[in-house]
């Protein structure tokens, strides 16, 4: 039987994914709300699904499916994809070699700058980060490996754009780090994973170095050969409520199983070769 991969929410880091295993050959299938969307993804050959809580997934959609990624975050009612769709997945369950569902490291909450790692207890601060720990039960009861990511960035989406844009800020709080993964180094440990399946695993996927913000936006003022904006304390910063939220986790993640289970050696082990690699841009 020839694989396909089913996204549920074919956005940014699934698209890296996807376009590894269209290379491949494999069929893939991804759902998302707009339009403008949908035909992004047929013109990249992916079959494209509208799909969210108001358009349930059509009855056959999963009958090819033998691999699972679920992008989708969760909302105020709780989790999208298997409120809408759990009945089909179950169904699905004995063709599917691999199910991934795609988390956040702020499920850890604060720790003051102290490590983590997958077995530590869950204590998230942020609302959408606690209904994502409450996603994760959910979805580890159907055998799903559960990627708790950190901030991504990639083509697009870097601190290279932001200084491009006019609108990187440098803003120091001493002792705030923040862990991140380029997006094509996301696409390698799911693919890893999806070759050395363990149902009910959990893996965060970041790079070898937390690091403070302000730090790489300086890098990347460095890499175009403009002056860094100047540092702004962080309690002078006037930050919106979601960017606040953000500074509110202060935390080391560890990422030693994607090295030692998955082998996983990543393309940009740090900012500095993510960055370096996006300037061609």
């Amino acid at each position: 039987m020839t694989a396909c991969l089913f996204c549920f929410g074919l956005g940014y880091s699934a698209e890296a994914l996807a376009r590894r295993w269209l290379e491949r050959g494999w069929e893939v299938i991804g759902t998302a709300r707009d339009a403008s969307r949908l035909a992004e993804l047929e013109a990249m050959d992916i079959e494209a699904i509208a799909f969210d809580r108001s358009r349930p997934l059509p009855a056959d959609a999963l009958e090819d499916a033998t691999h699972l990624l679920i992008s989708v975050p969760p909302d105020a009612e709780g989790d999208p994809v298997l409120d809408m769709a759990e009945a089909q997945i179950r169904t699905a369950l004995p063709s599917l070699r691999w199910i991934g569902y795609l988390s956040t490291t702020g499920v850890y909450g604060d720790h003051q700058g102290a490590l983590v790692d997958e077995t530590t207890a869950l204590n998230p601060n942020a609302t959408r980060s606690r209904r994502r720990a409450e996603s994760e039960v959910r979805w580890r009861e159907l055998g799903a490996h559960i990627f708790r990511l950190a901030g991504i960035y990639g083509p697009g989406r870097s601190a290279l754009d932001d200084v491009r844009a006019g609108i990187a800020k440098r803003i120091v709080r001493p002792g705030q780090i923040f862990s991140r993964i380029h997006v094509e180094d996301i696409a390698t440990v799911l693919e890893a994973s999806m070759l050395h399946p363990r149902p009910g695993a959990i893996y965060n996927v970041c790079d070898d170095e937390a690091a403070p913000s302000a730090d790489v936006v300086a890098h990347a003022c460095a890499l175009l050969g403009v002056e860094p904006p100047p540092e702004v304390p962080f309690d002078d910063a006037h930050m919106s409520p979601m960017a606040l939220s953000f500074w509110a986790d202060n935390k080391r993640v560890s990422n030693r199983l994607i090295h030692d289970e998955l082998k996983v050696r990543l393309a940009y082990p740090t900012y500095r070769e993510g960055l370096e690699s996006l300037l061609p841009e």
